[in-house]
C-alpha cells in the first residue's frame, strides 16, 4: 500500500478502519485501497486542495488567547470515518432515548421535581448547581422539551463499544463543520463516493428549521425563527450565520430584538418591527436577559424571559436546560432512561467517581495518576487532568482543588479511545478521536447520520476539541457494509 501507508499500526487501541490483524475492515476495505493506490504525491495534492476549499469557503474558528482572538482555519483531515449503518441504527435509537430522558429530567425538575422526592437523583446536586435557573421554575415549553439540540460526545473504548462520555445541553456546537466536511470531502475526493452509499447529512438545516417551527406559540405556515448570536467575536460565529442562512433565518444579536408591554418579542427591521416566534439562542443564558440574569450584560434582550415564561416566543435551548448538562448529573442519566421511560439504557455511559462522596473521593485521591479528572460545568477541554499524562505538580494541585470543593469534580477510568488513519506530514498515522452527534427533539425526534469526528492532531493526545487543537474528519454511515 503506497502514498504514507507504510507499516500502519494502531497496536493497543480500537482502529476505526483496520483490524487487530492490519486488514481493512469490511466497511473501509474501499476506500483504504482507492486511498492508498494513489500515485505518489496524490493524497498531499488533494490534502492541499482541502486546504485551499477551507480557505475560499471561509470555514474556521476563533481561538481565545491572552495575546487577542485569532481566527483559525478549519482543521481537516482527508480520511474519512467510517461507520456501518447496521451499527449506527443501534447508536440512534439509544440517543434519541437518552434525549427523552433528559428532557423529562428538566421538566420534572423545574415543575414536580419527583425524582428528587423519590431519591433517585439526590436534590442538592441538582437544586445547588450553577445550572438550576430559578427563573425558570414552574416553565412547561411545548412538548415538554427543554433541549431542543443536544450534542452528545461518544467515544469507542478498547472493547469495540461506543460510549456517551458527556451530554451537550446548552449551546452544542459543531455541527456546521460536520457538514462542511461533507462538501470538502466531496470536492477533493469525489471517487470515493462512486462505490458507497453514505447516508446524507445536508439535510440538517432543514430538520433544524422544522425542528424549531414546531415549537412556535402562533400557528403559522412559516412562523419567524431567529438566530440569537453573541457577534462576530464568538468563536462559533461561522456556524451561527451558516446555520441561519441554511434554515433562511435572520441572523440577529441582542439590540435587534426588543419585548414591548404585551411580552410579544419583535426583531428591528428597516420596515418597522416583525414579530419573532422562535429563537435559537446561540448565547449563555447568564447572558440572555439583564432583566432574569446578569444585569450587565449588553448580550441580551431585556424582558426575554417574561416572553418565554408567557409563551409569547419559544426559546431553543430552552433556558435552564444546562440543569442537566453538569458531569456530576450526567452519573445519573442511566438511573435516568429507567425511571421515566421504563427501559434499560441502550448506549453505556462511562463510569463516573463523584467526588462528593466520601468512598469515590478517597479513590480518586489515591489513584490521580490513572484517571481523568474533569470539573463539573467546564467545557472546550478546559481544566481537564488526564492522570497518566501528569506530572507529579498537576496532580497536587488537582488534589487540593478536589479537597477544596469535592461537588465540582468527577473523575473517570482513562479509556482507550479509539484511533483512526490520520495524514500527518506525510505519512499516514493513527490518532485518537471522539464522535459528536446531534440530536433535535421537538414535536418528532431526528438524529444526524454521523457526526462530527473531532481528531487529536497530537500524537498520544487524547484532547479531541478544536480549542486545544484538535481538527476533525468527515464522518461516513455507509449502507449495505456488515
Amino acid at each position: 500500500m503506497d502514498q504514507g501507508w507504510g507499516d500502519y499500526k494502531a497496536t493497543g487501541f480500537y482502529d476505526e478502519l483496520f483490524t487487530p490483524k492490519g486488514r481493512p475492515r469490511v466497511a473501509a476495505r474501499q476506500a483504504v485501497n482507492m486511498l492508498g493506490g494513489l500515485p505518489d504525491g496524490e493524497l498531499d495534492a488533494r490534502r492541499t486542495a482541502a486546504e485551499v476549499a477551507i480557505r475560499e469557503m471561509g470555514i474556521s474558528f476563533t481561538v481565545y488567547t491572552e495575546g487577542g482572538n485569532i481566527d483559525r482555519a478549519w482543521p481537516f483531515d482527508i480520511i474519512p470515518r467510517i461507520i456501518t449503518e447496521r451499527e449506527w441504527r443501534n447508536v440512534s435509537r439509544g440517543l434519541a432515548q437518552r434525549s427523552r430522558a433528559l428532557n423529562r429530567f428538566i421538566d420534572d425538575i423545574y415543575n414536580r421535581q419527583k425524582i428528587l422526592a423519590d431519591g433517585k437523583v439526590p436534590a442538592d446536586i441538582v437544586l445547588e448547581s450553577p445550572n438550576y435557573k430559578t427563573a425558570c421554575v414552574g416553565a412547561s415549553p411545548r412538548f415538554g422539551v427543554w433541549a431542543h439540540i443536544c450534542g452528545s460526545d461518544l467515544i469507542r473504548n478498547a472493547d469495540g463499544r461506543l460510549y456517551v462520555l458527556e451530554d451537550n445541553l446548552r449551546v452544542p456546537s459543531g455541527v456546521s463543520y460536520m457538514l462542511e466536511n461533507r462538501e470538502i470531502t466531496k470536492r477533493v475526493l469525489p471517487e470515493l463516493f462512486e462505490n458507497y452509499s453514505i447516508l446524507p447529512v445536508d439535510d440538517y438545516p432543514s430538520q433544524l428549521y422544522a425542528t424549531l417551527a414546531s415549537l412556535s406559540p402562533r400557528e403559522r405556515k412559516r412562523p419567524c425563527v431567529v438566530v440569537l448570536t453573541p457577534g462576530i467575536y464568538n468563536s462559533a460565529y461561522f456556524e451561527h450565520a451558516f446555520l441561519a442562512q441554511g434554515m433562511g433565518a435572520e441572523l440577529v444579536e441582542g439590540a435587534d430584538l426588543l419585548v414591548d408591554d404585551e411580552d410579544c418579542v419583535y426583531m428591528r427591521t428597516v420596515d418597522g418591527p416583525i414579530r419573532v416566534d422562535v429563537i435559537y439562542r446561540r448565547i449563555d443564558e447568564e447572558f440572555m436577559d439583564p432583566e432574569a440574569f446578569r444585569e450587565d450584560s449588553v448580550l441580551g434582550v431585556p424582558g426575554l424571559m417574561r416572553a418565554w415564561r408567557a409563551g409569547k416566543v419559544a426559546i431553543a435551548n430552552a433556558p435552564g436546560a444546562g440543569v442537566a448538562d453538569d458531569k456530576v448529573v450526567y452519573a445519573f442519566v442511566p438511573e435516568m432512561i429507567r425511571y421515566y421511560l421504563g427501559e434499560e439504557p441502550l448506549l453505556r455511559s462511562v463510569p463516573t467517581y463523584l467526588c462528593m462522596y466520601d468512598k469515590d473521593r478517597d479513590y480518586v485521591l489515591s489513584h490521580l495518576d490513572e484517571l481523568v479528572v474533569k470539573p463539573a460545568n467546564e467545557s472546550g477541554g478546559y481544566g481537564i487532568m488526564v492522570g497518566p499524562h501528569s506530572d507529579e505538580a498537576t496532580r497536587r494541585r488537582f488534589a487540593k482543588l478536589i479537597e477544596k470543593n469535592p461537588r465540582n469534580y468527577i473523575a473517570q477510568p482513562t479509556l482507550a479511545l479509539s484511533t483512526a488513519p490520520t495524514f500527518i506530514d506525510d505519512s499516514v498515522q493513527p490518532r485518537h478521536l471522539d464522535l459528536r452527534p446531534f440530536i433535535l427533539q421537538g414535536r418528532e425526534t431526528y438524529v444526524t447520520a454521523g457526526g462530527l469526528t473531532r481528531v487529536a492532531m497530537v500524537k498520544g493526545s487524547l484532547v479531541v476539541n478544536s480549542s486545544q487543537g484538535g481538527g476533525s474528519k468527515d464522518t461516513w454511515i455507509v449502507e449495505g457494509k456488515s
